[in-house]
């Protein structure tokens, strides 16, 4: 992922933030925050490791030290 891949993800983002701060309970505040940061952390970690699998159970190694100890 490119640094201006990033920013674009993030900007695509920031409106849903800015509507945050019209919430009066902090609860919702926190819990929509954490969705809207989860969404972009999942997208970032996609990116950067590849296309995920099919099959969400099943975990590949991606660093070479993790294939190495096994």
């Amino acid at each position: 992922m490119t640094k201006q891949q990033y920013l674009d993800a993030a900007e695509k983002r920031y409106d849903e933030l800015q509507r945050l701060n019209l919430l009066t309970d902090f609860y919702d505040y926190e819990s929509e925050f954490v969705r809207i940061w989860q969404d972009l952390g999942r997208e970032v970690l996609e990116k950067n490791i590849s296309t995920p699998g099919n099959d969400k159970r099943k975990k590949k190694p991606h660093d070479a030290r993790i294939r190495n100890n096994k």
